[in-house]
């Protein structure tokens, strides 16, 4: 998990948003939507960013497609400490 959140946060672009919506996700779970009005981001651009999310194990998605939200993974909360470790050392994050 630890080389996933290297690579999604620090060795692409878009680690920032990424970081964002962790987050933002950590405070309470929210959809697509709500997340693309609460960070100003394009709605496309949420869901690029959650789909990569995903696909490392970071985010899941719980509800039907319309409205469907996210949450953060246990997987993920087992390596928080990986991710504030990061977001500290990374500039931008």
């Amino acid at each position: 998990m630890e080389q996933a959140l290297w690579y999604l946060l620090a060795g692409t672009r878009g680690g920032e948003n990424r970081a964002r919506i962790i987050r933002s996700l950590d405070d309470r779970p929210k959809n697509a939507n709500r997340l693309s009005e609460s960070l100003d981001l394009d709605y496309k651009t949420v869901r690029h960013h959650i789909e990569m999310l995903e696909e490392y194990g970071i985010v899941e998605s719980g509800g039907n497609d319309y409205g469907e939200m996210y949450f953060l993974t246990d997987r993920f909360e087992e390596n928080r400490d990986s991710f504030e470790e990061i977001v500290s050392e990374v500039d931008g994050l």
